[in-house]
């Protein structure tokens, strides 16, 4: 297997809007981002990836950009960013950039331009359709996709002035770009060319899968059932027809020139082949993709995001088992992650996130994700097993996400009437609301949370636990165990010193029918072994060591900050949500 830096780079997502805020207006911003980079480079963080700092109107958080070469006002100046990319420099670390262009905002001047009249030069720039009509002539969508962050909605909205509709797959405030122009696929190019001349290291590409769309423009399937008007049209424009051409294009006029690192955000995309063509090394077209099997795990197949199903720690080792295996087989690359933007807080949804077992539930992923083959990415936060907010948070003061509030508002339309249903569905917002992840960064315990200065009104309210829960408090913490923050630094460090093992080395499953535990060897060159064994359970567990694994020493876990004092042999006794790291013979 072929080493690069890209694969052994320890990644760390910053949503800028709950990162730092310097300048007291309640939002974080650029120079709250250089402001903790000694922070980051402690932990042992090598590329800070800012999600959208571009000029946007936020109607979905700076995934609606209106100039791609101009950063937002609420987050500082251009210079700005020419300063931080300065201070990463000089501590060697690099800056990554999030690249949206599946959509633009419906204030970008293209769509301005577009939207003006049918003969605008740019109206090819966007996806316009004729509306069809109902008995009474009242233009009605071209066909019945839903919008992805409501699929009570359509996704199409209709432009009155042009009596026409444009496809607006997120939100009528994010436009479409056609994608079949090549003018609009030269633009997508000369803006990544841009940060990259800048200093950029690469991208994260968002929704990038959504690019190319069937021309036929069909109905979907009913799969919400008879009594729902539009239904997800997935199966038109996930992975569609000229999606590899267009990133071909993309790596051969653009990113081959920087050796620029790209991770592409790919939702939906199920078939191994595919996604082997995209990210297999030499001719794929991106270094490697976010596979979300783990953070899909308790959606309801075949449904939206926002549903919930039971999962087992079987279910979990089957997901990481199958892509470490598949990605070193056939030649690709994992990317590692539990955590962004667009999900819960990881402790919480996949452990115990009670004050009795926070700690050991954040440590427990830590390990899981310090020790797997791929590049690391490690979302704000996480580090401190930052966790969901409460349950009594008002869905209608306190949740500030436009997918959370068009899930409430059709959930009160429906169900309003149906206070048990309603229930339901409560607890599916409280459970996988993507403001979870979106709460002010908690930095100590003064007033915000040391996220902005006292008397400022955060853009969002601070989770309620900062007082026990922030970095000035776990980094300085000094009692028996290790805080997660320092868990996390020392399992990336560790990671470092044996790259060979934990980033290159084989993977091999064992004991998978466990129903507590989850366990796995990694391999690294001259046959060197490590055993993990992760209790994903609230309860102990005794765990029976393979014949064919001999241990030689338990050197880490995450109930003592010494070497474990467990059984090398026969049973092991595990505490709830204990995990191990053990030293193998041969």
């Amino acid at each position: 297997m072929s080493e690069s830096w890209w694969k052994e780079a320890i990644v760390y997502q910053v949503y800028p809007s709950s990162f730092k805020d310097t300048n007291k207006d309640g939002w974080g911003d650029i120079k709250g981002i250089t402001s903790k980079l000694d922070y980051l480079k402690d932990l042992g963080i090598d590329i800070v990836w800012v999600s959208p700092m571009y000029k946007s109107p936020q109607a979905d958080m700076g995934y609606d950009i209106s100039d791609y070469k101009a950063i937002d006002p609420i987050y500082g100046t251009n210079e700005d960013l020419d300063h931080l990319q300065s201070e990463l420099k000089k501590r060697s670390m690099k800056l990554m950039m999030d690249l949206v262009v599946n959509h633009t905002s419906k204030q970008h001047a293209w769509f301005v331009e577009s939207r003006s009249s049918r003969t605008n030069p740019k109206r090819s720039w966007y996806i316009w359709k004729e509306p069809k009509r109902d008995e009474s002539g009242k233009p009605q969508p071209p066909n019945n996709w839903s919008q992805i962050l409501g699929e009570a909605n359509s996704a199409w909205t209709y432009d009155e002035e042009t009596d026409q509709y444009y496809l607006s797959l997120f939100t009528p405030e994010q436009p479409d770009l056609n994608w079949e122009n090549p003018d609009v696929r030269a633009a997508v190019h000369d803006v990544m060319i841009y940060w990259l001349d800048k200093g950029a290291c690469g991208y994260r590409m968002d929704v990038i899968n959504l690019i190319s769309k069937d021309q036929r423009f069909p109905d979907a399937e009913p799969v919400l059932g008879p009594d729902k008007k539009y239904h997800p049209g997935g199966k038109y424009f996930i992975n569609g027809p000229r999606m590899h051409e267009y990133l071909q294009e993309i790596k051969q006029k653009v990113l081959k020139r920087y050796g620029a690192i790209t991770v592409g955000e790919m939702p939906g995309v199920q078939d191994v082949d595919e996604i082997i063509r995209t990210v297999k090394s030499g001719t794929g077209e991106l270094n490697m993709i976010f596979i979300f099997d783990i953070v899909d795990i308790d959606n309801v197949p075949g449904k939206v995001r926002m549903t919930l199903q039971d999962w087992s720690v079987k279910d979990l080792g089957r997901i990481v088992s199958k892509w470490q295996r598949v990605m070193r087989e056939r030649d690709g690359w994992n990317s590692v992650f539990c955590e962004n933007h667009d999900n819960p807080r990881s402790v919480s949804r996949y452990t115990d996130d009670s004050d009795k077992y926070r700690t050991y539930g954040a440590t427990l992923l830590a390990l899981m994700e310090t020790t797997l083959a791929g590049t690391l990415y490690v979302y704000q936060g996480e580090e401190l097993g930052m966790r969901n907010f409460p349950e009594s948070w008002d869905p209608l003061k306190d949740y500030k996400d436009v997918e959370a509030i068009n899930f409430w508002k059709k959930s009160l339309d429906l169900y309003g009437d149906d206070p048990e249903e309603l229930a339901r569905q409560r607890k599916v917002l409280e459970r996988k609301a993507r403001d979870h992840a979106r709460t002010p960064m908690q930095w100590n315990a003064g007033p915000n949370a040391g996220f902005t200065d006292e008397g400022v009104k955060p853009w969002m309210r601070v989770n309620d636990d900062y007082l026990e829960v922030n970095a000035e408090k776990q980094v300085s913490d000094d009692s028996e165990r290790l805080s997660v923050w320092q868990f996390w630094q020392r399992g990336l460090a560790n990671r470092k010193m044996h790259m060979d093992v934990f980033i290159y080395g084989e993977f091999k499953a064992v004991g998978l029918e466990s129903e507590q535990v989850f366990a796995y060897l990694r391999i690294g060159r001259e046959g060197r072994k490590w055993l993990v064994v992760l209790n994903f359970s609230g309860e102990e567990a005794a765990w029976e060591l393979p014949g064919d694994v001999k241990v030689e020493g338990w050197m880490a876990g995450n109930y003592t900050k010494g070497k474990p004092d467990k059984s090398l042999k026969d049973s092991v006794a595990l505490q709830p949500w204990e995990g191990l790291l053990g030293k193998c013979v041969g």
